[in-house]
């Protein structure tokens, strides 16, 4: 009787065992796929924006456009069924906003957008890798490095084995807490930034075959900071010397030896000090990984006296004088010093002032002229009441930075009215020969179609005056002449004029005749959960 009853209850222990490991084997292929092999999870987080510390404007709420959840997914268009990326991990997104550039961000925006990021992944742990998709060029009130301050704070959540990667814009600054918390770091490698989604999948496709891999962390990080500060428009890859410097890139890079190698040119309109150029590779060999640092460091710094602005640039009224002398059409001129692209307030009245005092702009059978464009929601809302094909006049502009010129008076006529899909009202003013665009709220004149939605043809125009750098693709297809402006304003090219405090000392171009700095790389010791800055030599 007993040795029935040893048996009946090895069958029964037999029996549950079975079911137990038919159970595990049921929910593995359900929820992995195939045994033993489930899916990573990566999380998405980051906050971006350019915030010029040389100008009177603050960037609060209004300017950061939240994606939270899965309505980051709709930012990168390599989220899709065939793009090698989304089946690749299960994916966890947080939040994301990517602001237009400005003025320092409120420390309370920026807290209250940290600590729902924080928040969402602490509930998502755990995760085995992050995609930290920063710019990297924003400043915050009292504060210095936020986005170091960032990634530290997510560490303390997610710990130091999560692999972190990081892309960023070529024009942010990478402190020595950034580089340290970070596992794999990238940046864009053409300016105009045509390559932008492309490098946020390269930090992808990177951080997943690290984790697929299981080769995790790479060994070694090098990190050199190199003593120079240009403004995006010397330094565009359309031309040399950066053009050559960039290319090397794809060259240097050999695999698990060296993943990868980004060249960093900072942010000029930020007095901080962790604004300066920065050269990072990474890989598992460390030799290679000092050899493509400093290879990318010397040459670097051999050709910053190459470094010119991307097109003729003069004061406004050479500029002028040029365009109006041209028969081709369109003349584009860029307003450099007040450009929103680069953090600039965007109100800044001091070029259409000088605009409409020209006697060549005061009939309406003068040389045509588009100013694109001023912001003030006042003068907006009034046109709105008056309506199309009505006379407005009274005072804009200046509202936020009024350093160089007082709030401008215009008296026109309203030609358009017109509400964009970001529910921005644009109201369009002929005043002579000059077509003004007025906004209710900052906007960048990149796009053709921005122009043809409010009836103006830039491409029939005589003279096109834009707030901007450099062109972007779009405007630079349809110019016939360029120039660029040296404005006045909080993104002002003419470094020199600039009040730096806090940056490095010395620094190229501020300081031409130093010496030549100590290039050899640093080794980044790994992240760490309290944001030591200590760097291994």
């Amino acid at each position: 009787m007993q040795h029935n009853s040893r048996n009946n209850q090895f069958v029964i222990f037999m029996k549950k065992s079975i079911y137990v490991l038919l159970a595990v084997t049921i929910f593995l292929f359900t929820y992995c796929g195939k045994p033993q092999k489930c899916l990573p999870r990566i999380a998405i987080a980051g906050i971006a924006i350019e915030s010029s510390t040389f100008s009177p404007a603050v960037s609060d709420e209004s300017a950061f456009p939240l994606l939270i959840g899965d309505s980051i997914f709709s930012y990168y268009p390599f989220f899709s069924t065939d793009s090698g990326v989304l089946n690749k991990a299960d994916w966890v997104p947080t939040l994301r906003s990517h602001a237009m550039p400005g003025g320092i961000v409120k420390r309370e925006v920026y807290e209250n957008m940290v600590k729902t990021t924080l928040e969402m992944l602490k509930k998502a742990m755990p995760i085995d890798g992050l995609f930290f998709d920063i710019h990297g060029a924003m400043s915050v009130q009292d504060m210095e490095d936020p986005e170091g301050d960032f990634i530290i704070r997510i560490r303390e959540v997610i710990g130091d084995d999560v692999l972190i990667s990081t892309c960023m814009d070529l024009h942010g600054s990478v402190s020595p807490r950034l580089a340290q918390n970070t596992d794999l770091i990238t940046c864009y490698r053409l300016a105009p930034h045509e390559d932008a989604m492309v490098s946020k999948k390269r930090a992808l496709t990177n951080l997943i075959d690290r984790i697929e891999s299981g080769k995790g962390k790479p060994a070694y990080k090098a990190w050199i900071p190199v003593p120079i500060l240009l403004p995006g428009e010397k330094t565009s890859t359309r031309i040399e010397p950066a053009k050559s410097l960039y290319a090397q890139i794809p060259k240097l890079i050999d695999g698990d030896k060296v993943i990868d190698a980004s060249i960093w040119m900072s942010y000029p309109w930020a007095d901080e000090p962790r604004n300066h150029a920065v050269v990072m590779t990474y890989g598992d060999d460390k030799e290679a990984v000092r050899r493509a640092a400093e290879k990318l460091a010397e040459h670097f710094w051999e050709v910053r006296e190459q470094f010119e602005f991307v097109a003729p640039t003069a004061y406004l009224s050479e500029c002028l004088t040029n365009a109006l002398s041209s028969n081709d059409k369109p003349f584009i001129i860029s307003d450099m010093g007040d450009n929103p692209t680069a953090g600039g307030a965007g109100d800044v009245t001091w070029t259409l002032t000088e605009l409409l005092k020209r006697p060549e702009f005061k009939h309406a059978n003068g040389k045509s002229v588009i100013y694109a464009s001023i912001p003030d929601i006042t003068f907006v809302l009034k046109a709105v009441e008056i309506g199309v094909g009505g006379t407005i006049e009274g005072h804009l502009g200046a509202k936020i930075d009024d350093r160089y010129a007082p709030p401008v008076y215009v008296k026109g006529k309203i030609t358009a009215i017109h509400i964009d899909e970001k529910d921005n009202t644009i109201v369009v003013v002929k005043t002579g020969s000059i077509s003004i665009i007025v906004t209710a709220k900052r906007k960048a004149y990149h796009l053709e179609r921005y122009f043809t939605e409010i009836g103006l043809d830039p491409r029939q125009t005589d003279i096109v005056v834009v707030k901007i750098g450099y062109l972007v693709p779009e405007l630079y297809n349809i110019r016939k002449g360029w120039m660029m402006a040296l404005t006045p304003g909080g993104v002002d090219q003419d470094l020199l004029r600039l009040p730096y405090k806090h940056i490095q000392r010395p620094m190229y171009p501020l300081d031409p005749n130093m010496e030549k700095p100590d290039l050899k790389a640093h080794f980044i010791p790994l992240a760490n959960a309290y944001g030591n800055d200590s760097i291994a030599k």
